[in-house]
């Protein structure tokens, strides 16, 4: 069997997860950094990904330097990222039909994330999915974020499940070494960053989507229980 435990509680994060945000700002960003002469290269924006908002900034201020003007660029991306919301941002495949199988099984379920409440109202509550989650574990819920396990742990105790018992979902890099350092089974689903060696060695596996997800919860159920010695 894939999943040493029986799974009691699922923990997800949100951007690149959920919602198909990651993209929409790396875009955003890349061509509003680009119209004042300078340069987000990729490797950049990927160390930024799944960090705290303080933490992501000192990344980008480190690589642009004292004189770049990111704070102007940070207020457009604000602003069109919220735009973007009250529209309504695309939910990731397989979003409802994993959420439509955790409640036929009965299984609770926890959204963690580096993202503020304000953005998780923002970016989620348009698609009507945030009544479906039993607890949300956003910054200012937790002393330290990812890639420390303080989100995780803080998700499973409001979940009243042991981190052990929960299965934590992923898509980047210090979102799956949190998780991890919690002590909880984790699956990645990578988006704007690749599994990596350490990726591999840290996950009980790694997966296209969330409709693989549910297959991979759907089999463990459905495979025969060791006989007794």
């Amino acid at each position: 069997m894939l999943f040493p435990r029986p799974i009691r509680a699922v923990v997800f994060d949100m951007d690149g997860l959920l919602v198909d945000t990651e993209v929409l700002i790396r875009d955003i960003m890349v061509e509003l950094v680009e119209a004042r002469g300078g340069a987000l290269p990729p490797e950049v924006f990927q160390r930024m990904i799944g960090l705290p908002d303080q933490a992501s900034d000192a990344v980008a201020r480190a690589h642009f330097g004292p004189d770049f003007p990111l704070d102007e660029v940070y207020q457009e991306v604000s602003a069109r990222i919220h735009a973007a919301c009250a529209v309504g941002v695309a939910l990731k495949a397989g979003v409802r039909e994993l959420l439509d199988h955790l409640d036929a099984a009965g299984i609770p379920r926890a959204i963690a994330t580096s993202s503020s409440h304000a953005a998780v109202q923002r970016t989620l509550g348009p698609s009507g999915i945030l009544p479906r989650f039993d607890a949300i574990v956003a910054n200012g819920d937790y002393p330290r974020g990812k890639p420390n396990p303080d989100p995780f742990l803080t998700a499973a105790a409001r979940l009243g499940v042991a981190p052990e018992d929960c299965l934590a979902l992923e898509d980047s890099h210090n979102g799956i070494r949190a998780a991890h350092a919690a002590g909880m089974m984790t699956v990645m689903v990578p988006d704007l960053l690749e599994a990596t060696d350490e990726m591999r060695e840290k996950c009980l596996a790694i997966v296209d989507s969330l409709h693989h997800v549910r297959d991979l919860i759907d089999h463990e159920a459905a495979a025969p229980a060791s006989p007794g010695l």
